[in-house]
């Protein structure tokens, strides 16, 4: 699917109205580095690297070609690899149990929090072996796990903690900011996510050195010179030109997602009378700290219709609708060979039928929402009423 249709009256994602009001200094980024020719490891990688670790609340960043490379390199990076356990939760994108994988480390799934969707903690106690060594909370949709419930835990079980902030680009809670409660966190900049490049793009944060001197060289065929191997590494380097537009969108971070939340505040009160109808919002525990990557909401069993017949009727009235994600990773047909099989997580496989990403992107209209939300209201009005004459 397109990140974005001219055939919906309203879509999932509208990138244009964050670029246009900056085409100017995104042209002029571009600009630069084609004077410089300096499209491999060059300076606007370099400033964005500092300038986004800064933004984190944290030291190093790592620019790498994707988040998938982020979490696989900076496993590899962090001394995770061969024979040692990671803790994730089995309802995230695929990207984090591959990246896993790659590492050479063995997946450990743990079920999710029903109200929240995060990562059940308590769940992932009862799981931890004398093998594991981290656990990757996902900060899903834009909120992050409570940090000093994941210090708590990776203490008590002496276990490193790598945040996946693929969806979490300045979200806060608890006085932290998303990147900075672990030993390295892994992010995306697929051009849909709130810091958004033009192509693939993604970055290692840490606020260890040696952490980060190892991901410079493992990104780099494992050189720590030209032609000098150190380390067995890849070819995963972010491109000059796609930081240098993550560069110039930097400063218009903070307000972007501020207006995530605040679509996503007024999406929670029109959505209210909806609530004995069976939509209910995923919780959100962070308050403004929530940058809303995704809105979500769950269409639970007091619902006359299914999920999929919400999700039709709305495409029929133009408004462009996802699901995040339909498959938990541990009946994905890739990974049956992980041993896990169907009612393993009851709570992940039952959001997997629920939940309905709504349109979320800075810029949504006041009046878009609530076309949004009467659309929904009118679907199940309409089948309420079928039913009662039946």
């Amino acid at each position: 699917m397109p990140i974005n249709s001219t055939s919906n009256k309203i879509p999932f994602v509208e990138l244009k109205l964050q670029h246009q009001p900056i085409q100017r200094q995104l042209e002029e980024a571009i600009e630069a580095v084609l004077t410089q020719g300096d499209f491999v490891l060059g300076k606007a990688l370099a400033d964005f690297e500092t300038a986004f670790a800064a933004a984190s609340g944290t030291k190093y960043g790592v620019g790498v070609a994707s988040g998938t490379d982020a979490i696989a390199l900076g496993l590899q990076a962090c001394n995770i690899g061969n024979g040692d356990e990671v803790l994730l939760p089995v309802n995230t994108f695929v990207a984090t149990l591959i990246g896993v994988l790659r590492a050479g480390a063995k997946p450990i799934f743990v079920d999710c929090d029903p109200h929240t969707a995060l990562i059940d903690l308590e769940a992932a106690a009862k799981v931890v072996t004398p093998q594991t060594k981290a656990i990757i909370p996902v900060h899903l949709y834009g909120q992050m796990v409570s940090p000093r419930q994941l210090l708590d835990f990776a203490d008590t079980y002496k276990l490193l903690i790598f945040e996946d902030a693929a969806q979490a680009h300045l979200a806060e809670r608890e006085g932290y900011r998303a990147g900075s409660v672990g030993i390295a966190a892994a992010y995306s900049f697929y051009p849909s996510k709130n810091l958004g490049s033009f192509g693939d793009g993604g970055m290692l944060l840490t606020r260890e050195a040696d952490i980060a001197q190892t991901m410079v060289r493992l990104r780099n065929y494992g050189a720590a010179k030209k032609y000098f191997h150190t380390d067995f590494g890849t070819n995963s380097r972010l491109d000059t030109l796609q930081a240098a537009v993550l560069l110039a969108k930097l400063p218009y971070l903070q307000n972007w997602n501020c207006d995530r939340n605040s679509i996503a505040q007024q999406y929670d009160q029109e959505l209210l009378p909806l609530a004995s109808a069976g939509i209910l919002p995923i919780k959100n525990d962070s308050e403004t700290g929530h940058v809303y990557h995704l809105y979500v909401i769950r269409v639970d069993d007091a619902c006359p219709l299914s999920r999929e017949q919400i999700q039709e009727q709305l495409a029929a009235n133009g408004i462009q609708t996802g699901i995040h994600y339909p498959i938990p990773c541990h009946l994905q047909p890739a990974f049956t060979n992980l041993g896990y099989q169907e009612g393993d997580f009851p709570q992940a496989e039952k959001q997997a039928q629920q939940i309905l990403s709504l349109p979320m992107y800075p810029g949504l209209s006041s009046s878009q929402i609530k076309e949004v939300v009467a659309a929904i209201s009118s679907i199940i009005s309409g089948q309420q009423q079928l039913m009662s004459i039946s």
